[in-house]
């Protein structure tokens, strides 16, 4: 059996992939375009890939293909019709990231939340040094206890968040973009009540129909000057450009992205020339990369090859 990865680096190269050589022949790329992934799977039995399209274009001349392995839950870059057709098979992987981008969350909430940079700064430019008194009290921050926290997204990653924002004594209410029917135990509201009421709103929902372009300068308006949003979804949930406007009129306090509409950052992204980090914050999509989450998502592929061919 071979088995192509075609963009390994879309892993890590801290990963030890060498398990997979006990399933067959192995062959790593760190990345390929359509034109070389159409190459590299002429003779691959089985192809695993993050980002690569896999469609007609780039697997059409792969006569031994059986299965595809995704390593990621979003599949937008498979052509399943494609696939059908031809009889092979694709998995994807849910659930491995779920702690991993749960913590970013909190992360990316208290880095804004508590004003750290501007503490950090104010301490590391001296300022500390000999001060008047034994606290600074330039920047307010809340607690977390007692304010109103909106998920759009209630997935796994969004129940996790859930229930660890009510354990710092958050109130919790969440929206569903599709219109799914409420979930117990969650108090489910309209989109128009989450912008008005929520003090700190997340999104961890996929990209779709339902979502693309979802959080626009109409909903921004809606929400609190003083509301903190936070997107680990998918980048083009925010029409990126009302984001800009929105922080720079003030319309809310603060915004934390892991995700953006171009990945990498596009030139003209208009977030780009943004930078007052207590305001923005803005990581490279790392939210589900941490050691842990990444050994079990290839630890779920291995397992799913070997399934397959057993």
């Amino acid at each position: 059996m071979k088995i192509v990865f075609l963009d390994a680096k879309t892993i890590g190269d801290d990963m030890d992939l060498s398990n997979f050589e006990n399933l067959g022949e192995v062959i790593k790329h760190p990345f390929s375009t359509p034109e070389e992934a159409a190459e590299r799977t002429v003779c691959a039995d089985v192809v695993i890939t993050n980002k690569v399209p896999v469609n007609r274009h780039t697997i059409g001349n792969a006569s031994s293909l059986k299965l595809v392995c995704v390593t990621a839950t979003g599949t937008n870059n498979l052509d399943k019709k494609y696939l059908e057709e031809r009889g092979i098979s694709w998995r994807n992987v849910a659930g491995y990231s779920t702690e991993s981008v749960a913590q970013h969350t909190f992360a990316m909430l208290f880095y804004l939340l508590e004003k750290l940079r501007y503490y950090d700064d104010y301490v590391k430019e001296d300022h500390y040094t000999n001060d008047t008194i034994f606290t600074h009290f330039a920047e307010v921050f809340h607690e977390l206890n007692g304010l109103t926290w909106g998920i759009i997204g209630l997935g796994n990653i969004g129940r996790r968040v859930a229930s660890i924002a009510e354990a710092f004594g958050a109130k919790v209410i969440y929206t569903s973009a599709s219109g799914q029917p409420a979930q117990p135990g969650y108090t489910q509201v309209d989109a128009d009540t989450l912008y008005r009421d929520s003090d700190i709103i997340s999104v961890h929902a996929p990209l779709n129909e339902y979502t693309e372009n979802l959080i626009n300068a109409e909903a921004f308006r809606k929400m609190k000057k003083s509301c903190i949003f936070l997107n680990l979804g998918r980048g083009p949930i925010i029409v990126e450009q009302d984001l800009a406007d929105a922080l720079n009129n003030n319309q809310i306090a603060a915004a934390g992205l892991d995700v953006l509409c171009e990945e990498p950052m596009s030139p003209s992204n208009p977030l780009r020339h943004f930078k007052d980090s207590r305001r923005l914050f803005i990581t490279p999509h790392v939210a589900w990369a941490s050691i842990e989450a990444r050994t079990r998502l290839m630890d779920i592929i291995y397992g799913q090859i070997k399934e397959f061919f057993s």
